[in-house]
């Protein structure tokens, strides 16, 4: 059997490696600046060029991101996110709707099973959100509840690997649920589905929790044939 060689890492990989799992033990959140230069050069101690080259890199891979007059800053908690963000992006509506249901019955689950009081809580204020947003009539800002709304449950599973996932395809769910929205048209009984969502959680009924979601997405799947077939 040929043995393969070892691969030895150049000191700009071992440097942005070493970045990156700061990121992921949480040294930095996104939206957080890196330390000043002269900071993670002793950090690493490593010359500005390689510090440079590996922030680079990780800003290649999407991780980091630079802007003129404010630095360099955590973009995401990792590039499997990144990657992931990028493979959904590029999915089609109907794989986002079975990406969400797959996501959102296994939180729902998981949810019943694990909630808090404070999760409760939080559960029910994203929920009163949704309600006041329905009667309101604007599409956009019943978008925005309703993903705060469904976040809330996922970050009741308290898996943080669930809640980065979920994190990392947001801006895809929120284009589907604006293109259901579309066809809809009145959002009035799209909160009667949360309600139903929440007190599932609130009795920690987990079969009844992922019932729920997979009625509301059985929903948005009929409005998203009616818009395909229209």
């Amino acid at each position: 059997m040929m043995i393969k060689k070892i691969k030895r890492l150049t000191l700009v990989e071992q440097v942005a490696i070493q970045i990156e799992d700061l990121i992921e033990a949480g040294q930095w959140e996104v939206g957080s600046k890196l330390p000043a230069e002269p900071e993670l050069m002793e950090k690493f101690d490593v010359s500005r060029n390689t510090l440079r080259e590996a922030i680079r890199a990780l800003v290649h891979a999407g991780l980091l991101e630079t802007r003129q007059g404010i630095g360099t800053t955590v973009k995401s908690l990792s590039t499997l996110g990144i990657a992931l963000e990028r493979k959904v992006q590029k999915s089609d509506l109907m794989e986002t709707l079975e990406v969400r249901l797959a996501l959102e019955k296994e939180a729902a689950q998981l949810a019943a099973e694990r909630r808090s009081n404070e999760d409760l809580k939080l559960i029910d204020e994203c929920l009163e959100k949704c309600k006041e947003a329905a009667k309101g009539k604007e599409p956009q800002h019943f978008i925005d509840m309703d993903i705060a709304f469904h976040k809330s449950i996922v970050k009741a599973t308290h898996n943080e690997m669930f809640i980065e996932l979920y994190d990392h395809i947001t801006d895809s769910l929120q284009h589907s649920v604006h293109e259901i929205m579309r066809v809809r048209g009145p959002l009035t009984d799209e909160y009667e589905v949360h309600t139903d969502l929440y007190q599932a959680i609130r009795l920690k009924d987990a079969q009844l929790a992922m019932e729920s979601v997979k009625t509301y997405m059985e929903k948005a799947k009929d409005s998203l044939y009616t818009m395909m077939e229209g």
